[in-house]
């Protein structure tokens, strides 16, 4: 007798009944960002807090994909081998747990990050076992592998005291990459020699003061090996490196302190001037292009707000409010301290800021970007206010408010200062309320010339005046912004005298028209970079019979530039898991643009044929949604009618109808009268097409090789 009608629904059941109702709907293509919930409440903070973990999620995620692509490539030997299990699910379950909303954010109690980044080490432990299977099983050889984690602050046991050791650069691009090799050691002079034993030109350096600093006693080299490794698509190749002398080189690196005369640094492709009088970054020069830009680059830090008259909130762990519109410098004077270090495959010029920020903007031999490494903590807050520091560039160009930011590492979206795209904005918070999200890259640009830096993790960024863009490297705040937390974002650090985070920016000068055939294949090189491990050399074969493969590349040839291998991991017994992504967006790229079957084109063009890959044979494939849970011609798709023009579906993720996240076919009795699945293409697997944007999904059935 009730009249209450209580039904268990479910998201299929309530679009269906959504379009049931025959409405008219809006289409939005703009995001959310940045959100707010009050005149000075802009949750923009989060974009940036916890930097460090946020580095070790974008370090997991790559870790992950390496780790599933080995153990898709040795099959069972990579499970069960010489050094143990294998399982990459706990470093799954870790990286997924880190997307939770209240992790990688960092908006999440101290002991509750810390619950995180113990997950993720120990999934990187059990990968890592996994890792050395499977490279002993497709090497031939059983090494005692050597995983140095701490690599960034020149910290590895084995290269630090070996004579003699092997370097293995794993690649998990589907294209060959060229990759600089930074190993801390104690000797003066090393020899290098590739797979085929022929020798790579390598130099040593001493380890920098920064460094020194920030390792503690951690480490004990005194210097820093460098060479350039080149890696074949999806798979690795092994260098030796032989040490030569113990004491000081013949032939000394230059390290000149250099604070009143002019100075430069240049490879092939750019050079970058300094002011001769503060030490401060000046202009960077495209050679190839004869573009000149002026750029200054500093660091500054927003006073973070404690609360005023206007409101009480306070900056925190989701809020980003600075006091004032006007940054301080984070040095005390005009001059920052510098010296210079110049060899035939780096040039770097070392600024130190102050105590607790400095910089290495530096050029590597062969590479068209300027790589900035900065190194900032622990922020002082012993005067009592909490700290947003940031890195800011200042250039000439006319940009007339506008600047470009990354959605999740594919679109480019145009941001706007005190814009909003669908409705008229009253600006309370002219810093707070013009940062957004850049996941990795953030450019400005005028009509002919284009400004792109590329992050090497998720950090808030904007462009707060014409020609400049800023970001956030690092907060230490004092005070929390009752959004749920609980606590000040402090983030003491392992010495609990406060955080020290270390990162990279890449820069990159370019025409418009070329700048995406850059920053979209750099950025992907950052997101999925290449991945070493270290052995002492002369294990023992994997097999008997097996020779020992000094190189190896699991594509029997390389993807094109624009074809990107997002997913290889094994799904069933004798089944895989293939996603296949079209990296640049239509009209993003001059040569993107190209509609040729070789190459860069429109349309990128995939074999995906039996003889594909060398580890294994593909015996049949299918065609997936791009959740993998459905086959691609059971999906049915329901038709919405927008407010302006004709019906559309539910549509694909940049481009391609196969993209979508798709409606599964649901239950009859309650969805009746859903429209049949549409009819697929047959798929040719000798000729797979990607349109931009546009990921395809596949499950491959597959036959391993035994190696050797």
């Amino acid at each position: 007798g009730s009249r209450v009608h209580v039904l268990y629904s479910t998201p299929s059941c309530y679009l269906w009944e959504l379009h049931q109702a025959n409405l008219s709907w809006s289409l939005k293509t703009d995001d959310f960002f940045p959100y707010a919930d009050g005149p000075h409440q802009f949750w923009t903070g989060y974009f940036t807090s916890r930097p460090a973990f946020k580095r070790y999620e974008r370090l997991s995620n790559n870790f992950l994909q390496i780790c599933s692509q080995l153990e898709a490539l040795a099959g069972q030997a990579a499970w069960e081998g010489p050094y143990g299990l294998g399982d990459s699910s706990v470093l799954r379950e870790a990286v997924a747990v880190a997307q939770h909303h209240d992790a990688v954010t960092g908006t999440e109690k101290q002991h509750v990050a810390n619950d995180y980044a113990r997950q993720l080490a120990a999934g990187w432990e059990s990968c890592q076992l996994l890792v050395a299977n499977a490279l002993a099983s497709l090497s031939g050889s059983k090494e005692n592998f050597v995983f140095c984690n701490a690599l960034n602050i020149s910290v590895c046991p084995l290269t630090e005291a070996a004579g003699r050791f092997t370097v293995v650069l794993y690649n998990p691009l589907g294209r060959r990459v060229s990759w600089p090799i930074r190993l801390p050691v104690n000797g003066a002079s090393y020899t290098v020699t590739d797979p085929e034993g022929q020798p790579v030109p390598s130099e040593v350096i001493p380890i920098s003061n920064f460094t020194r600093r920030l390792r503690g006693d951690g480490g004990s080299a005194t210097r820093e090996l460098l060479f350039h490794a080149s890696a074949p698509a999806l798979g690795f190749s092994t260098f030796t490196v032989s040490r030569l002398s113990r004491g000081d080189p013949h032939t000394p690196h230059t390290r000149t302190p250099v604070l009143s005369q002019p100075r430069e640094i240049q490879n092939e492709h750019l050079r970058v001037l300094f002011d001769p009088l503060t030490g401060h970054l000046k202009e960077i020069q495209n050679l190839d292009k004869s573009i000149s830009l002026p750029v200054f680059q500093s660091f500054y830090w927003y006073n973070a707000s404690v609360g005023n008259n206007e409101s009480s909130q306070a900056s925190g762990a989701y809020i980003f409010r600075p006091n004032s519109s006007k940054p301080i410098p984070v040095s005390g004077s005009k001059q920052v301290s510098t010296y210079l270090v110049k060899n035939a495959l780096v040039q770097e010029v070392h600024q130190n800021f102050s105590s607790w920020c400095s910089q290495v903007v530096r050029l590597h031999a062969g590479q068209p970007y300027v790589e900035l490494e900065w190194t900032v903590g622990p922020i002082p807050v012993e005067d009592g206010w909490g700290k947003e520091i940031i890195s800011r560039f200042e250039t000439t160009l006319q940009t007339d408010a506008r600047f470009y930011t990354d959605s999740n590492g594919r679109q480019i979206l145009e941001r706007r200062r005190d814009y909003r795209p669908t409705w008229n904005l009253s600006q309370t918070e002219p810093v707070a309320g013009n940062y957004y999200p850049v996941n990795s890259r953030i450019f400005i640009k005028d009509k002919k010339v284009q400004l792109t830096v590329l992050t090497d993790r998720s950090q808030g960024g904007s462009s707060i005046f014409d020609g400049s863009l800023e970001l956030m490297v690092h907060r230490r705040l004092l005070y929390d912004d009752n959004r749920g937390v609980g606590e000040p974002l402090v983030e003491l650090g392992a010495n609990k005298q406060g955080l020290v985070v270390r990162g990279r920016h890449l820069i990159l000068l370019d025409t418009v028209e070329s700048a995406a055939d850059q920053h979209r294949l750099r950025a992907q090189e950052l997101f999925m970079a290449p991945y070493v491990v270290l052995a002492p050399g002369g294990g023992p074969s994997y097999r008997r019979g097996q020779p020992n493969l000094g190189q190896f590349s699991a594509l029997r040839q390389g993807l094109s530039p624009n074809i990107h291998l997002l997913t290889l991991t094994p799904w069933d017994a004798g089944t895989l898991l293939l996603r296949l992504e079209h990296q640049f967006e239509r009209g993003g790229s001059t040569n993107g643009s190209q509609p040729t079957d070789t190459g860069w084109s429109l349309m990128g063009f995939f074999p995906l044929s039996q003889n594909l890959f060398s580890a294994f044979t593909i015996t049949s494939v299918q065609e997936m949604s791009l959740g993998a849970d459905l086959p691609l011609d059971a999906i049915s798709r329901l038709v919405w009618t927008p407010a302006t023009g004709t019906g559309w579906g539910v549509s694909g993720v940049g481009g391609g109808p196969r993209v979508a996240a798709s409606l599964p076919t649901p239950p009859p009795p309650l969805l009746p009268g859903l429209a049949h699945p549409r009819p697929v293409p047959k798929l040719d697997p000798s000729r797979v097409t990607l349109q931009p944007m546009e990921i395809r999904t596949f499950l491959v059935t597959v036959q391993h090789e035994v190696p050797g």
